[in-house]
C-alpha cells in the first residue's frame, strides 16, 4: 500500500503487502521484502535491499553513500535481513570496495539514532540501544546486546552473547559470552543471565566461566592461556568459539579489570 505523497522509483522492487507512508523517498535498484512497513519520512537509497516483516520508523536513512573517503563511486549494497526493527533516525550506510557491503541480520532492533557504517556486519537477534554508533568495517555477531550511547571503533570485533555497558568507548575485541564494563572497557565477567534466557544449561555456563578464569583470572597472557585451555578444558562448541574468537582477534581482546 503506497501513499500518493510517497515517492517510488519505477526500478524499484516493492512486494504488493509493504506498506509505504507518506513522504517516504526510495530510490532504483532498492528490493523490499513481504510484509515491511516503511513509516514516513523514511529515505530508502539506491542498492539497498531490506528482507521480510521489518518496521522501519520514521527519519531512517538505508543506503547512503559511505563516510569514507576512500570511497570512488563503486556499485555497493545495504542488506537488512527478515523481522528486522529500524527505529527513529537510524542510519545504515552502504558498502566499498573493501567488502561490498552493509549487513544487518535478522530479527534485530536498532533502536534511534543509531549509525551502522560501511563494511560492518551485524549478526542476528542483536540489540543496539539508544545512539549506538558502529564504526566502519565492525562485526557484530548474534545476540549482542549494546548499551545505549555505546562507540564501536572501526575494525572491532564483538563476540555472540556478549552484553555492553551503556556509554562504553570500544577499541578491543570483546569475546563470546562476556559482560564489559567500566572505563576503560574490561572483561565484567559472563554474561550468565543472558544465558539462562537462551536456554544455555548450568553445566554450560560453568564451563564457559573456567574457560575465562584462566583467559582474565590466571595471570596468564592470551597465548599461554589459550594453549592451557587447550590442553586442560575439554572441547565443546562454546571453548572453541573462544579459543578461534581470541586467536583471530586483530585489535586484542578487552583486558580484565584491575
Amino acid at each position: 500500500m503506497k501513499q500518493p505523497l510517497a515517492y517510488v522509483h519505477p526500478d524499484a522492487k516493492i512486494a504488493n503487502n509493504v506498506v509505504i507512508e507518506p513522504f517516504v523517498t526510495i530510490d532504483k535498484n532498492v528490493i523490499i521484502g513481504e510484509g515491511t512497513t516503511i513509516g514516513s519520512n523514511v529515505t530508502i537509497l539506491e542498492g539497498t535491499r531490506i528482507g521480510k516483516n521489518c518496521r522501519i520508523f520514521p527519519g531512517a536513512v538505508i543506503g547512503a553513500i559511505p563516510q569514507d573517503l576512500k570511497f570512488k563511486g563503486e556499485d555497493t549494497i545495504v542488506e537488512i535481513g527478515d523481522n528486522t526493527t529500524i527505529r527513529e533516525y537510524v542510519t545504515v550506510n552502504r558498502g566499498t570496495a573493501a567488502k561490498g557491503k552493509t549487513v544487518v541480520g535478522n530479527n534485530c532492533l536498532i533502536m534511534a539514532y543509531c549509525h551502522v557504517a560501511h563494511d560492518t556486519v551485524v549478526g542476528s537477534n542483536v540489540i543496539m540501544s539508544n545512539c549506538v554508533q558502529l564504526a566502519g568495517e565492525v562485526v557484530v555477531d548474534d545476540f549482542a546486546i549494546i548499551g545505549g550511547g555505546a562507540l564501536v571503533h572501526q575494525f572491532c570485533h564483538i563476540g555472540s552473547h556478549v552484553m555492553i555497558q551503556g556509554g562504553a568507548l570500544i577499541n578491543k575485541d570483546i569475546p563470546p559470552y562476556v559482560k564489559a564494563a567500566r572505563t576503560p572497557i574490561s572483561y565484567a565477567g559472563i554474561n550468565s543471565i543472558g544465558l539462562r534466557r537462551r536456554n544455555f544449561t548450568n553445566e554450560t555456563i560453568r564451563d564457559i566461566q573456567e574457560i575465562y578464569r584462566y583467559l582474565y583470572l590466571s595471570g596468564l597472557n592470551n597465548s599461554d592461556a589459550v594453549e592451557r585451555i587447550e590442553a586442560e578444558l575439554p572441547a565443546t562448541k562454546e571453548r572453541d568459539e573462544i579459543i578461534l574468537f581470541v586467536k583471530n582477534s586483530q585489535k586484542g581482546i578487552i583486558k580484565g579489570y584491575i
